[in-house]
């Protein structure tokens, strides 16, 4: 894979991780062409002009709101406040999603905007996490999702390419085997053997309230021609009929249907991920319709909850790996896999490793899909819900170790002070809880009746879409993670036109005493794991906590963790991590003055020591990226606040020159 920069630098990058980058002289730019820094994953550039020795010299040098006021054409609306969106710094420029749902260009040293795209018939979109480039000898594009349209975009003016579908644009919702009016995906697309790979987002909240209706649209992942725009191939996250893995999906007893013919969702939240050498794309999938009751769909229900490999030109299957079977936790891959060469036991791996929201990293052989270490099928809980037959086993990795506590015991729960700890025990007692893949129950009204099953890591993880990044160089994987658990229980639908017999009628934060968490911390953390030998190197809490709340402010305690969602930086030497905005996903959690923080900070890569750290106008709430523009090296986050419109956040070293 080629970088080509817009003052000379050629880089070269095997996708194999050997890699090579000669350190920036004056003049020189190193870029950030891939959401997640490459086709790989990684989020990880070996540039170190920012070092543990000046990084506590780092300074905010522009900022840059994500509906920059030279875009808004009269458009008042109020920013979004937690912005995912990751740039990507190329071709001398940083291109990026905005909060209109336009694509624009920015100047990489000041944030000014120098174009900017939108839907050609101006009504607006929702923003993306990332988008993608590609270039070849002659041509530079921006590959990007406008709500239901792909669309290819000159790098260098941001006008449409006009070979490109019909005349710059594919409508994603043609050719769908169910309709999709809404179809829409935040996720960045990548570019694998010149073929574009589009996920989907298909919502999956079924409560009381909503239409819960099983044949939602289905989350069937494809791939586009990157000259053309021609469709090339659908992969069939649920088989069809005379496909492999259909059998997976038995007969719903109640209609006397094959349940792959009506089941939908199983959709590819994240970004996938590549290796050009290879040909592979992988794939991580979702849950099928819906999250927390399978009655209607029997069997394992492959791909759903899978790590899918493909081959990039074609489409076709060549390995999976089924994470959980017949899932009702919502335990979907929500994170994109991470490749990276490592050696065990003297044996060189070309492996891929897969972060999740249960707490677990499974790691494969990326050529083969063989696990690296042994994953054992182990016996589960069964579930006592009318209709619902679950698995009997799930699979469990002998290493590496969970990096999150897994399950309830009453040794977990919070003991900081003896009170803290019986009004904990009497809270408890309220609900089902046991080890992980204890089953959600049906609500039990009565008022000796349990509220619900404690899913402990939470719905939201363990790890999310934050996922992970890697150092290729020695093979250590970082992995940003909050402690979390939620409440679930099933009730029938109360919509008239639903035809999901249960449905979800809570998802709430586990309530602990006085506000504190149910269980003992830390709540977030970052965890170096060397996959080398598949054992953990080191844990830190990542931020205070809720050190300050009342009942345990006189105890100076240590850091805690704050728990909203972050992603990970990496470096030559540093591992950069924030503490995750206060809205979204996180907001679920109830914690001590909310969830995320605003504190940025630098970790030492060997060790976990905190070497520095900043406060930003808000928590991060995208992934942090780098790169280097004429020898100076940039770091730059997306910032969001409940009470802020996310912004581009830009820091570096004084300029010298």
């Amino acid at each position: 894979m080629q970088r080509r920069s817009a003052r000379g630098m050629t880089l070269i990058t095997a996708i194999t991780m050997t890699l090579s980058i000669p350190c920036a002289a004056s003049g020189q730019d190193v870029e950030w062409p891939v959401y997640a820094a490459d086709q790989a994953g990684t989020k990880y550039l070996p540039l170190d002009q920012i070092n543990a020795d000046n990084v506590d010299g780092l300074g905010i040098v522009w900022r840059q709101p994500v509906i920059p006021d030279v875009i808004r054409n009269g458009e008042t609306t109020r920013g979004p406040v937690g912005s995912q969106t990751t740039p990507l710094m190329a071709d001398g420029r940083l291109y990026f999603s905005t909060g209109l749902g336009t694509i624009a260009a920015l100047d990489p040293t000041t944030g000014e905007v120098l174009w900017n795209t939108g839907p050609r018939d101006g009504i607006r979109v929702r923003q993306t996490r990332g988008i993608a480039y590609w270039s070849n000898d002659t041509q530079q594009r921006v590959i990007a999702t406008l709500g239901p349209r792909l669309v290819s975009l000159d790098a260098r003016d941001g006008q449409y390419d006009t070979a490109f579908g019909d005349e710059g644009e594919v409508d994603l919702r043609s050719g769908l085997l169910r309709p999709f009016p809404d179809f829409y995906w935040n996720a960045a697309p990548i570019v694998v053997r010149d073929v574009i790979i589009i996920g989907s987002y298909v919502e999956d909240i079924t409560t009381n309230q909503l239409i819960a209706n099983k044949e939602s649209p289905r989350g069937d992942v494809r791939g586009f021609d990157i000259r053309t725009g021609e469709h090339i191939w659908t992969f069939h996250t649920i088989p069809r009929e005379n496909e492999f893995g259909v059998e997976t999906w038995g007969i719903d007893p109640v209609d006397d249907r094959a349940s792959w013919e009506y089941s939908g969702n199983t959709n590819m939240w994240a970004h996938p991920t590549g290796d050009e050498e290879l040909g592979i794309v992988y794939l991580p999938l979702s849950t099928p319709t819906n999250d927390y009751y399978g009655g209607h769909r029997p069997g394992d229900n492959l791909f759903a909850e899978s790590l899918v490999a493909i081959e990039a030109q074609t489409g076709e299957r060549l390995w999976h790996f089924q994470a959980i079977h017949h899932g009702v936790w919502d335990y979907d891959f929500a994170s994109s896999a991470v490749l990276m060469d490592i050696t065990v036991g003297g044996r060189k791996i070309r492996a891929v490793a897969q972060p999740s929201k249960q707490a677990f990293v499974y790691v494969f052989d990326r050529s083969t899909g063989e696990p690296v270490w042994p994953i054992e099928e182990r016996p589960v809980a069964p579930s006592n819900v009318p209709g619902e037959r679950l698995s009997p086993t799930q699979p469990f990795p002998t290493k590496p170790p969970p990096f999150e506590l897994q399950g309830v015991t009453v040794d977990d729960l919070i003991d900081f002070t003896p009170e803290l700890r019986a009004e904990a025990i009497e809270l408890i007692d309220q609900y089902i809880w046991g080890p992980i893949f204890t089953p959600p129950v049906v609500l039990d009204p009565s008022p000796s009746g349990k509220k619900g099953t404690i899913f402990s890591p939470g719905t939201a993880g363990g790890a999310s879409w934050s996922g992970a990044g890697v150092d290729p160089e020695s093979g250590t994987l970082y992995v940003p993670s909050t402690y979390s658990q939620n409440v679930v229980a099933l009730v029938p639908s109360e919509h008239p036109r639903a035809n999901v017999r249960l449905v979800r009628e809570k998802y709430t934060a586990l309530p602990g005493p006085q506000g504190l968490p149910m269980f003992k911390p830390p709540y977030g953390r970052l965890t170096a794991i060397d996959l080398n030998e598949g054992e953990i190197s080191w844990q830190v809490a990542n931020g205070d906590g809720p050190q300050d709340h009342p009942a345990i402010r006189h105890l100076d305690l240590p850091k805690l963790g704050q728990g909203g969602r972050a992603s990970v930086l990496v470096t030559k030497s540093l591992v950069f991590l924030g503490e995750g905005s206060n809205t979204g996903v996180a907001s679920r959690q109830q914690w001590w003055n909310g969830p995320g923080g605003k504190m940025f900070r630098a970790y030492d890569k060997a060790t976990g020591k905190v070497v520095w750290e900043i406060e930003l106008p808000g928590g991060t709430s995208g992934a942090p990226m780098t790169y280097m523009v004429e020898g100076r090296q940039y770091i730059v986050a997306t910032v969001g606040w409940n009470d802020m419109a996310s912004e581009l956040i830009a820091l570096a070293l004084p300029n010298h020159d």
